[in-house]
């Protein structure tokens, strides 16, 4: 199944992938009528692989945290991809709640983009390595490009997204998570085996 959830209306949807063709599809959401449009390829590659690349045990519901600037579009890109988004206004509520929970993802929105670092946001950014290594960190910014690996490197985060290539989010994401994880496969096996 893919999961979905309305853009306006905020209604979750789930869609039986073997019954979307092999294309883009527009349909309106059966709550407020907004069209609504799904790629089951973005969703479903090879034989039925699920959408989010995280661990089987954590299925929809695992937590994406948003720093900084609410937005609409944040919340929907962190559901297509499968995780509930929880949001707070400042870097420091974040950082309290990433201390307890460790999300997977960290979504951070700036209100206002300053050269690196990023001084309202560093209590989130400037976590320990160790604490960092749980979680996904992704740099929203207009005026930086998507998958920039200077200014994610200078800015202390994963990934760099510009907001106007959110309709791309979900592919994005998970081009980027697997490269994440093939890079750093080797250190996190023999972590879990120094934990075992």
């Amino acid at each position: 199944m893919i999961r979905i959830v309305c853009t306006n209306c905020q209604k979750p949807l789930s869609l039986d992938e073997t019954k979307l063709p092999d294309k883009e599809v527009a349909f309106p959401c059966p709550v407020c009528k907004t069209k609504l449009s799904v790629d089951k390829r973005n969703y479903v590659t090879g034989e039925r692989e699920a959408p989010v690349p995280h661990d089987e045990s954590e299925g929809f519901g695992a937590k994406a945290v948003i720093v900084g600037a609410d937005s609409p579009a944040l919340r929907q890109a962190a559901k297509l991809v499968g995780f509930l988004p929880v949001y707070f206004a400042t870097a420091a509520e974040a950082r309290d709640f990433y201390m307890q929970e460790y999300p997977q993802v960290v979504m951070i929105n700036p209100p206002e983009m300053t050269p690196p670092p990023l001084e309202s946001m560093q209590p989130i950014i400037s976590l320990t390595p160790a604490d960092r290594r749980r979680a996904f960190f992704i740099l929203f910014a207009d005026n930086l490009r998507t998958l920039d690996g200077n200014a994610a490197f200078l800015y202390g985060v994963n990934l760099v997204v510009a907001p106007k290539d959110l309709p791309a989010f979900s592919q994005v994401y998970r081009d980027a998570h697997a490269y994440h994880e093939r890079l750093y496969s080797s250190m996190t096996s023999v972590l879990k085996a120094m934990h075992s």
